[in-house]
C-alpha cells in the first residue's frame, strides 16, 4: 500500500486520514493499518510522491 522507496516521510497523509490508519515505521516512512483502513483513497491523493495506492482488490 506505501512505496517505501518513494515515501519522503512528510506526514500529510497521516494527517488527512480520517480513520487514523496511517501512522509512521520505525524508518520514518507510512503504514497504514488495514484493519482501520475504510479504503476512501484520500490519503492517495494528497501524497505529494505517489508513494500510496489502495488495492483496489481489496474493497
Amino acid at each position: 500500500m506505501v512505496d517505501k522507496n518513494k515515501c519522503i516521510g512528510c506526514g500529510t497523509c497521516v494527517g488527512i486520514c480520517p480513520v487514523g490508519a496511517i501512522s509512521f515505521d520505525e524508518d520514518g516512512k507510512a503504514k497504514i493499518d488495514k484493519n482501520k483502513c475504510i479504503k476512501c483513497h484520500t490519503c492517495e491523493g494528497v501524497c505529494p510522491v505517489g508513494a500510496i495506492e489502495i488495492d483496489k482488490k481489496e474493497e
